[in-house]
C-alpha cells in the first residue's frame, strides 16, 4: 500500500512538474536562450526563422498579459471610481492595481526583449523603451492612491502603442486578462 501511494505521488508531482515547464515556456522568458540546429552550434537559416517566429509569438504573449491586466486591473476600476476616496473596496482595487503596475512592468519589459529576436517588430519597438521604463513607480504610486489621471492615461497610452507596433510588424497583440495569482507571482 504505501508503495501504491509513493507511485501516486510520483505520477502527480512528474505531472504538475511537467504542466509548470509547459506554462513557462509559454509565458515567455527571459529570451536568452538561443535556438540550434546543428552539432556545432551554428544558427541555420530555419533555426533563424523559427526564432523570429518564437520572438513574435512571445511578444504577442507577453503584451496582451499586460494590456489585459493594465485594462481589467488599473483602467476599469479607475473609470468606475474606485480609487476615489470613501470608495468602497478601495484598498483592495489600489492593492490590485498596484500589483498590475508593476506586473504589466515586468510583461512589457519581456515584450520588449522578446521583439529583439524579430527585426520588423524590434524596429516597432524601439521607440517605446522610454514610455516602458516610465512606467516602472507606476505601481507603487498605484498601491499607495497616489495615481492621477495622467498616471492611469499613461498606462492606457503605452499599452495602445504597444498593441499599435506590434500590429504593424504582423503581430496583433490581443489582451489576455492574468489570473489574479499571477499578477502576485505565484
Amino acid at each position: 500500500m504505501p508503495s501504491l501511494v509513493r507511485a501516486r505521488r510520483a505520477v502527480v508531482a512528474l505531472f504538475l512538474s511537467g504542466a509548470l515547464l509547459v506554462t513557462t515556456a509559454a509565458c515567455g522568458g527571459d529570451g536568452s536562450q538561443s535556438m540550434t540546429t546543428s552539432a556545432d552550434s551554428t544558427p541555420t537559416s530555419s533555426a533563424s526563422f523559427e526564432q523570429q517566429k518564437l520572438a513574435k509569438t512571445r511578444f504577442v504573449a507577453n503584451a496582451g498579459l499586460a494590456a489585459g491586466a493594465t485594462y481589467q486591473w488599473i483602467v476599469k476600476p479607475y473609470r468606475a471610481g474606485k480609487f476615489k476616496k470613501g470608495a468602497d473596496g478601495r484598498t483592495f482595487a489600489l492593492v490590485k492595481a498596484g500589483l498590475a503596475g508593476a506586473f504589466t512592468y515586468n510583461r512589457l519589459k519581456a515584450a520588449l526583449n522578446n521583439a529583439k529576436g524579430d527585426p520588423l517588430l524590434s524596429k516597432a519597438v524601439a521607440p517605446l523603451s522610454a514610455g516602458i521604463e516610465s512606467l516602472k513607480e507606476l505601481g507603487t504610486k498605484l498601491r499607495k492612491g497616489e495615481a492621477t489621471d495622467g498616471d492611469i492615461g499613461s498606462f492606457d497610452s503605452i499599452i495602445n502603442k504597444v498593441k499599435e507596433a506590434g500590429k504593424s510588424a504582423g503581430a496583433e497583440v490581443v489582451d489576455k486578462v492574468p489570473s489574479t495569482s499571477q499578477l502576485s507571482g505565484g
